[in-house]
């Protein structure tokens, strides 16, 4: 009598037959591996990813104010007078002033020629004395708080009646010896003599021969008036007219009147 076997191999899994075409396929069309869907979200249609939120519009700002290009006006505090070689802070309150009334200097402390310049310039274009001198009245311009001279005059006084002055107080120190460094009528050199007449006439010029001659406006000796300056490297006299001067003199070691020598040149500081 025959006999089934009705034992299966060890170790051999009961693998059921599967249509593999139902198993190529699931939801949506997609396949199925094991329990893995690919390519399909469980609802059968293709996944969309959600729109983007749109960009928060920028705040509202409030544009900056631009900044003010008007040069703050600089007061000039010290009552100093500054001329040719001042030095400090004073100078350059000053330097900075002149630029803010169209001058382009550096703002180095220090009064040297390019500083004199701006000065002369700015005191000829408002109607000041031409000194190169800065004293109550061209402060007081440049602080804004003074005007020009009446009449547009730059000088207190004519020019040929500063140059008697300058002449007549030069001439009355004739016989005054001569004296390294001194301004008055005890003793003075050639550029005291300078300051002593010119400030008989009300005008400020710097104290040293080079400061003078550097600092006053050049002009031939055709155009020389009496009271204007004569120089030569390292000596100053004042122009009397016709020919003549009156210095302190070295050689003489007294102050004279005498004869224009050799090729000088002429300044004026009027």
């Amino acid at each position: 009598m025959a006999k089934h076997n009705t034992h299966r191999a060890t170790g051999r899994a009961h693998t059921p037959v599967t249509d593999t075409r139902r198993a190529a396929t699931g939801l949506g069309g997609a396949a199925v591996l094991g329990t893995v869907l690919v390519g399909t979200a469980f609802a059968g249609t293709p996944a969309e990813a959600a729109p983007a939120a749109p960009a928060p519009a920028p705040a509202t700002q409030t544009a900056p104010a631009a900044p003010s290009t008007t040069a703050p006006t600089t007061a000039l505090q010290s009552s100093e007078k500054l001329r040719w070689g001042s030095r400090g802070d004073a100078v350059s309150d000053l330097q900075s002033a002149l630029n803010n009334n169209g001058a382009n200097l550096a703002v180095d402390g220090v009064f040297g020629p390019l500083t004199d310049s701006a000065v002369k310039d700015y005191q000829r274009s408002n109607g000041l004395l031409v000194d190169g001198v800065v004293g109550p009245e061209t402060r007081g311009s440049l602080n804004g708080t003074s005007s020009a001279p009446s009449g547009g005059t730059s000088a207190p006084a004519s020019s040929s009646n500063s140059g008697n002055a300058i002449v007549d107080a030069a001439r009355s120190a004739i016989g005054t010896p001569y004296s390294y460094g001194g301004s008055s009528m005890s003793g003075m050199d050639c550029s005291g003599l300078i300051n002593y007449a010119y400030q008989a006439a009300g005008i400020d010029v710097p104290r040293t021969s080079s400061q003078i001659a550097n600092g006053g406006r050049s002009i031939s000796q055709s155009q020389a008036q009496p009271g204007d300056i004569v120089t030569w490297p390292g000596h100053v006299a004042i122009y009397a007219g016709n020919g003549k001067i009156i210095d302190a003199s070295g050689s003489k070691q007294t102050v004279v009147e005498r004869g224009i020598w050799g090729s000088p040149g002429f300044v004026t500081y009027r």
